[in-house]
């Protein structure tokens, strides 16, 4: 087949969208297929492009995907008005170039982003080719419970486009049961629905010893580190960490801390407090290259997944659960819902409130007093993901999906 997939992101970012599209994408390829994936210029969170890109129409080849760049407005991931002129200009420079490309047999569009999606649609009904949607968030009611719009015409336009954009689509494909229930409530047929939920290379996260100079180089030696590895978002909620690193420094436990790594929207907020208020306990690594993130996931004690307390987050399964389960580290989640199913079904880890600073405390204490209980927890984990998990069985399962669409169509 000859497959197109609109991605807002891809490597080098190292977010979930763009690790998820060129973990499916390389697998099709190997398996005898050619892959085009339309994107821009890496530039998240900042909106700067990345070292070696430029912001413009290029191409190039990534472990055998044919990888088609084109120009956005570029902007950081923050505030709402510039963000939406970054995913406008997306949408209409990735249909304008695709014209140019050889017909596919089926085309992928993976939102949010909202207005890929609607490239997606667009090239599809361009092409008179089938269109899979792949839900790996529900947008515009993500934004919405973050704070980031607020109800009134706008919210009803968007919400009444992303109903039409679920009716366009051939099959939807969601990243979670969560989602599945979601859309199926909005009204779409079940029949159309798929779940191929997100997984983990196991060649690439396995268990390995700590990094002594990494811990070193962050001025961790010694110390039980609960790290948070991923976006610091709005709907992170790592706001929380500041009083929960006050509480371990009230208590005396020097021997804990947190390691937050990654970049975000609220990173230099965080950052700013976490200094105003003298707390080395709460140390913030900043954006790191996707191969390091291995090392700095065998290097914690435990890791920690946090989202907001919100009746939305409960549908989401973040994909930093399955990283960490398969390095065999005991997880600290702090998400409710189908997540916290999945971690205790597992035996991968401690659930506790979001937004709670002393249920993540302590969670946290129990970890790190108890060396037996986080060794057991994070095999368990490894177990489960490795049997469930597996992102090649996964691939597999969704190319044997588009190839029905591709008949059908």
């Amino acid at each position: 087949m000859r497959i197109w997939i609109f991605s807002h992101y891809f490597p080098p970012e190292g977010n979930a969208p763009a690790s998820r599209i060129h973990e499916m994408a390389r697998r099709w390829v190997r398996a005898g297929h050619a892959v085009t994936v339309i994107t821009g210029a890496p530039s998240v969170p900042d909106g700067v492009v990345y070292e070696g890109y430029r912001n413009e129409f290029t191409r190039e080849v990534v472990d055998g995907i044919d990888v088609v760049r084109v120009w956005t407005y570029l902007a950081a991931n923050r505030g709402v008005l510039l963000r939406t002129l970054n995913f406008v200009s997306y949408m209409v420079s990735a249909l304008l170039r695709s014209l140019a490309l050889r017909q596919p047999d089926v085309i992928v569009a993976t939102t949010p982003q909202f207005f890929c999606g609607w490239a997606g649609v667009i090239a599809a009904r361009l092409r008179r080719r089938p269109l899979v949607l792949e839900v790996r968030d529900l947008w515009p009611a993500s934004i919405v419970a973050v704070g980031a719009l607020k109800e009134g015409r706008l919210l009803r336009v968007l919400e009444r486009l992303e109903r039409w954009m679920y009716a366009a689509a051939d099959r939807i494909v969601t990243v979670g049961d969560g989602y599945a229930e979601e859309l199926r409530a909005r009204g779409v047929d079940e029949r159309r629905i798929d779940v191929i939920t997100n997984g983990v290379d196991a060649e690439i996260f396995a268990p390995r010893p700590p990094d002594p100079a990494l811990l070193e180089k962050h001025g961790l030696s010694g110390r039980f580190v609960c790290a948070y590895v991923g976006t610091v978002g709005m709907g992170s909620g790592l706001a929380v960490l500041l009083a929960a690193s006050e509480r371990l420094r009230a208590l005396g436990r020097d021997d804990v801390a947190f390691l937050v790594v990654g970049d975000g929207a609220i990173r230099g907020e965080l950052e700013g407090e976490a200094r105003a208020r003298g707390l080395g306990n709460l140390v913030f690594a900043g954006r790191q290259p996707k191969e390091a993130i291995p090392g700095y996931l065998a290097s914690a004690g435990c890791c920690l997944v946090h989202l907001q307390r919100t009746p939305l987050f409960t549908t989401v399964l973040p994909s930093k659960i399955f990283e960490a389960m398969a390095m065999a580290r005991p997880i600290l989640l702090g998400v409710e819902g189908h997540a916290a199913r999945l971690v205790e079904e597992a035996g991968a880890g401690i659930c506790v409130t979001p937004e709670d600073p002393e249920a993540l405390v302590a969670g946290l204490l129990r970890l790190a007093d108890d060396p037996a209980l986080a060794a057991r927890l994070g095999e368990a984990g490894r177990i489960h993901v490795r049997a469930h998990y597996d992102r090649g069985a996964l691939a597999a399962r969704y190319l044997e999906l588009l190839g029905a669409v591709a008949a059908a169509g």
